[in-house]
């Protein structure tokens, strides 16, 4: 069953500091061939998908790293390019929009005893941010082959920036 999420995320615990692991990744990130749509600045990295292999659907995926207590931590997500999350932001807000107005609009309509029909707008609103999500949940089937992509891109460069101290984990999936 696919899951409901809008943006799958993951984490991955690595043995060195947020400074150490961001200087390690980018290190990594410069010197593995086929990992050319990768950027890192700060505490972030970005992983893309080669404009000629873009797709409406196409993911990114977002990394950053944060310190814990043993190491730092590196929490990615998998989200639709921004023009895109955007264009998907917009429409839920204006559905939304839309929703509340025609409650308040029903609501009048109803208090000075005419047909509140404005109210309509509310399950309209909810069957159409409904078929927002399964829009969503389409993309990511699609793009499913892109998102694998990017999870083997960063999982390279982990596992060149971990190795480059000796010490090898398994990265889990």
């Amino acid at each position: 069953m696919p899951s409901l999420r809008m943006q799958p995320a993951f984490t991955l615990d690595l043995p060195f500091c947020k400074e150490e692991a961001m200087q390690r990744l980018r290190h990594a990130i410069d010197a593995l061939e086929g990992i050319e749509n990768a950027k890192a600045a700060g505490d972030c990295a970005e992983f893309t998908v080669k404009i000629e292999d873009q797709r409406f659907w196409s993911p990114h995926l977002s990394v950053q790293v944060s310190n814990t207590e043993t190491g730092s931590q590196l929490y990615a997500r998998f989200a639709p390019r921004p023009e895109v999350w955007t264009f998907f932001m917009m429409v839920y807000f204006m559905t939304v929009f839309f929703m509340f107005v025609g409650g308040i609009y029903g609501y009048v309509q109803w208090f000075m005893g005419g047909t509140p029909w404005g109210l309509l707008l509310v399950p309209a609103g909810v069957v159409g941010i409904a078929v927002i999500h399964v829009a969503s949940l389409v993309g990511q089937g699609l793009s499913k082959d892109q998102m694998e992509q990017l999870r083997d891109q960063l999982d390279r460069t982990v596992a060149c920036a971990v190795g480059s101290s000796g010490n090898r984990e398994p990265i889990p999936r």
